[in-house]
């Protein structure tokens, strides 16, 4: 584990450094005053726990795009006022995301529209005959991009230890005059557990193969340094890192990215285009990260992402891991004292980890209780295979699961269905979402729902 993330994850002294931060008030958040109504009656502040598929927008980037909505303008595109404004903001935006992600000097940020769409662009830019190395524990985002390329799918490691040996071995067994590449999650969307990205940096290396980091669910909560991982390219979402509008982040070597045709052809990733005399057309394309971000940029998206770069950095991640830590400890410690419980883990209860936590409840389907959650205590969770099917049946293994009284989507003929229930917090998150979320999951255990339910379009919903 890299130094970073382990002076982030691991137990610490008490301080009172600590306990201050770990008692901070959370970052301010839109949302965070949003009543909703209770099918037993009345209502209640939504407490909003599914961070890991997109976390609300801070108010500090939602003041900044406010204050420069009446500047829009067009970027790359014209002479104007507006559009030269928004031109210097869409480019010392790319500075700062530069910066937060600690790049090198060498090193191209390139904004696309999503973690999704940073990972197909990479795949995209591939060369010839790569071999790509990936673990079946990721994202889908980061496990079905390589369409293109040799894929070697790696099983689901029960150590860090074994996560590195694993990949070793598979290295060590590759055609060593290819190009390489390994693709490997910083924090898992599931279990919220950290992986061992700098050790697997190394061995990639090590190997002649160069490596990409999926940083959608580590960047919200730990600084994220390219060079202290070694890693040669990071990707990861706005709309996860607090920051709306549809812009994601492709950062690193820019070699790969020269040497391809722009993963979108059009204006703005060309530099010259000449009528052939065979009646064609002759295109000279950017070498600049312009080269694959045709059409006209996002710029608002790619503004509300450097917004919260500024906004992490300035709140310290020392005080905003501490105290999810802080959250995390809550939610463990409430979980851990019902019986019916079980949380999901691949490297154990010891391993470091993010605010992401998935769990099953015996006797209970998940869309089941997690509508419960919702309709009864007001509280936003996520049920499923959170896009990462292989890695949740590979932990659910074989257990049933009670439908109870409505259950999750309809399985594949011949297959079980599956899911879990999946928590997750971060800098906005107040106690008492995570105390009531503690409190809401014991009740239910103990008293069952208070609501009748029933299945509609494959989810659940309370029954009127």
């Amino acid at each position: 584990m890299s130094a970073s993330l382990n002076t982030a994850c691991a137990p610490t002294a008490t301080t009172a450094a600590a306990t201050a931060a770990a008692t901070a008030p959370p970052l301010a958040v839109l949302g965070r005053d949003v009543t909703v109504p209770l099918v037993t009656g009345g209502e209640v502040s939504y407490a909003a726990l599914d961070y890991a598929a997109s976390a609300p927008a801070l108010q500090r980037v939602w003041d900044d795009v406010a204050a420069y909505a009446p500047y829009y303008g067009s970027v790359h595109r014209g002479a104007g006022y507006l559009s030269q404004l928004s031109t210097d903001l869409f480019e010392q935006s790319r500075v700062t995301v530069a910066e937060f992600l600690d790049c090198r000097p060498s090193d191209q940020v390139v904004f696309t529209r999503s973690t999704t769409d940073s990972l197909n662009l990479l795949a995209a830019v591939l060369p010839a005959d790569c071999q790509v190395f990936v673990f079946e524990t990721e994202h889908h985002a980061s496990l079905l991009p390589w369409t293109n390329a040799r894929v070697t799918y790696l099983n689901a490691p029960r150590t860090l230890a074994e996560a590195v040996a694993t990949l070793e071995r598979a290295l060590a067994g590759r055609d060593p005059h290819g190009p390489a590449l390994v693709c490997v999650t910083g924090a898992s969307n599931v279990t919220g557990e950290l992986w061992p990205v700098k050790e697997l940096a190394a061995a990639a290396h090590a190997h002649g193969a160069r490596i990409v980091l999926d940083a959608a669910q580590l960047a919200p909560h730990h600084p994220v340094s390219v060079r202290e991982l070694d890693v040669d390219w990071v990707a990861f979402s706005g709309h996860k890192l607090y920051a709306p509008f549809g812009s994601g982040v492709l950062a690193g070597r820019a070699d790969w990215l020269q040497e391809a045709e722009p993963y979108l052809a059009g204006g703005g990733a060309s530099r010259k285009v000449a009528r052939r005399e065979d009646g064609g057309v002759e295109v000279e394309w950017h070498t600049t990260a312009a080269r694959h971000e045709a059409g006209s940029p996002n710029v608002i998206g790619v503004y509300s992402i450097a917004s919260a770069c500024r906004a992490l950095t300035e709140a310290g991640f020392e005080d905003l891991v501490e105290r999810e830590r802080h959250l995390i400890a809550k939610v463990r410690e409430g979980l851990a004292e019902v019986p019916a419980v079980r949380v999901l883990s691949l490297f154990g209860d010891d391993a470091p980890r993010v605010g992401v936590i998935s769990f099953v409840v015996d006797g209970w389907n998940s869309s089941h209780f997690a509508a419960a959650l919702s309709a009864e205590y007001g509280i936003g969770v996520r049920d499923g295979l959170f896009c990462a099917h292989p890695l949740v049946r590979t932990l659910l293994g074989s257990e049933p699961q009670a439908q109870g009284e409505c259950g999750a989507p309809e399985a594949a003929p011949g297959e079980r269905s599956l899911n879990a229930i999946r928590v997750s917090f971060g800098a906005g998150t107040p106690d008492e979402h995570v105390e009531r979320f503690v409190r809401a999951v014991g009740e239910l255990v103990a008293d069952g729902a208070k609501w009748q339910y029933r299945t509609e379009e494959g989810r659940c919903v309370p029954a009127v």
